[in-house]
């Protein structure tokens, strides 16, 4: 049996970079699938292929948590990268949110910060029924009934995974802050971690109740290292990344 959770996901699964055309497609068609039919936040119609993308997709760096037992995608996210050729092209929290609170803006440098986004887990493993409507899947409590209970009541946090997933896409790309555009719910699950999401605007309804945040990678795990060692480990694949 596995002794944390770092060895309990990765018994469990993969995380996969979507690095090639086909992986990506994979990307497309699991958001395709969780934001226009399981959460209901975009409409089918406009994507005739069943795949759901934007924009963003093209200048942003894209991950899979495949579960290895049942060889299916269940969870994705991406980080939407700073413009190389314009460092001052918006990001989506720039375009959809207000900003008020600059002062925690004035050290970031708009080549080092990247948007966490599209951050989703599909229903099957979300974490309680009464949860399909978010797409974020993290809650302390475990209850859920459906096709995969049995390997759903084993697993770690996949929340945790998709973190680990930011944080090595960061990592790679010398991404040293990021936005969000967050659930307030999350924000304080979040908190509990050791995560201190600074909040930068207020709640805005963008795909449901957001609100926009940023926060130093750096400020992020020495907070996750006080709280919890496991799941700093989990983070930073045992102090590969940002441990320098």
């Amino acid at each position: 049996m596995p002794k944390n959770i770092f060895d309990a996901f990765n018994a469990y699964f993969d995380m996969v970079p979507a690095d090639s055309d086909e992986l990506k497609k994979e990307v497309y068609r699991l958001r395709y699938q969780i934001y226009c039919f399981e959460a209901g936040f975009e409409d089918p119609e406009r994507y005739p292929e069943g795949l759901e993308f934007d924009e963003f997709d093209n200048r942003s760096a894209h991950y899979l948590i495949r579960h290895r037992k049942l060889g299916i995608n269940v969870a994705t996210t991406r980080l939407i990268l700073p413009d190389i050729d314009n460092p001052e092209k918006l990001f989506p929290l720039e375009i959809h949110s207000q900003i008020e609170n600059i002062e925690p803006l004035k050290h970031i440098s708009r080549r080092h910060v990247a948007e966490v986004s599209r951050f989703c887990i599909t229903k099957d493993f979300r974490r309680r029924i009464n949860e399909y409507k978010t797409v974020t899947g993290f809650d302390p409590d475990f209850v859920t009934e459906n096709l995969f209970t049995q390997h759903v009541r084993r697993i770690p946090h996949i929340t945790l995974g998709l973190f680990a997933c930011l944080i090595k896409m960061s990592y790679e790309n010398d991404i040293q802050d990021w936005y969000a555009v967050m659930e307030p719910s999350l924000i304080r699950v979040f908190s509990s971690l050791g995560i201190d999401c600074i909040r930068i605007g207020p709640v805005a309804d963008y795909h449901g109740k957001r609100q926009p945040c940023t926060v130093k990678i750096t400020d992020l795990l020495d907070g996750v290292a006080k709280k919890n060692t496991n799941y700093w480990n989990m983070l930073t694949n045992n102090g590969q990344y940002f441990t320098k």
